[in-house]
């Protein structure tokens, strides 16, 4: 089902991983794609999978690329009935090395970009009627060693997604999010700035944690982001859904 022709989405860090299922999921159903990211050759690369998404290069920690991703998007298609937050920034940061330009980078992209680009956003959002998908993790819920400044962005914009449900609503604007559990990308070794051993390492002890046994794949989490920005999700808003084989229950 087309259930998003002639709608437009954008999705922040779509280069790789999760946005870039995204990207392609919406695309396959209709809708017209503006995906962001820091390099331009994954995008270059996604943009020849699908005739339907095209890409811009942005940091989405930016405030100042936050302006022109949104001004571009609306310039090149006429509208913006879609955001997804999805661009991530994290570190395995133990608190005796959490340096404040560490703290303010995972923050940049996980907290203040999202909300730069929402507000920014919101006059097309409102206009369409559209909806913010926020991407959390399961850690912005559940503790874990090592990881608190991640998990504490991530709890943020958790809250974040249910303040702006409340505050936007009158404006016919929903907001949610979707916490993904450890999902088959590249940001263990990208991101987090692990070694392959070490990454390896990691997915290992996450596959003995998770109930369902098994990390994610990109497009397990992708569909739910869809799903909650078309009208099957229109009643639906200030929800954060867990997609991650049940580790946040564990």
């Amino acid at each position: 089902m087309r259930v998003f022709t002639d709608r437009v989405v954008l999705v922040t860090g779509g280069g790789a991983g999760i946005g870039r299922a995204a990207a392609l999921q919406f695309a396959a159903q209709g809708a017209r794609v503006i995906v962001t990211g820091r390099r331009p050759e994954p995008l270059r690369a996604l943009a020849t999978e699908h005739p339907n998404v095209t890409f811009t290069v942005a940091d989405a920690g930016n405030a100042d690329d936050a302006a022109r991703t949104v001004q571009e998007a609306v310039d090149r298609c006429g509208r913006l009935d879609v955001l997804v937050n999805n661009a991530g920034a994290g570190a395995l940061l133990p608190l005796a090395r959490a340096a404040a330009k560490d703290v303010v980078g995972i923050f940049a992209t996980n907290v203040f970009g999202p909300s730069q680009l929402a507000a920014t956003a919101l006059p097309h959002l409102a206009e369409a009627g559209g909806s913010i998908v926020n991407v959390s993790s399961t850690f912005g819920h559940k503790a874990a060693a090592g990881l608190s400044h991640y998990a504490a962005s991530k709890a943020a914009l958790e809250h974040l997604t249910r303040c702006w449900a409340l505050e936007l609503a009158p404006a016919g604007v929903r907001v949610n999010a979707v916490a993904a559990g450890p999902t088959e990308t590249d940001f263990l070794l990208e991101r987090m700035g692990l070694s392959e051993a070490e990454a390896e390492a990691v997915k290992m002890d996450e596959r003995e944690r998770i109930p369902l046994r098994r990390r994610g794949a990109p497009d397990e989490v992708a569909q739910w982001i869809v799903l909650l920005a078309s009208p099957a999700a229109a009643w639906i808003t200030g929800q954060v859904l867990a997609v991650d084989g049940g580790l946040s229950i564990a």
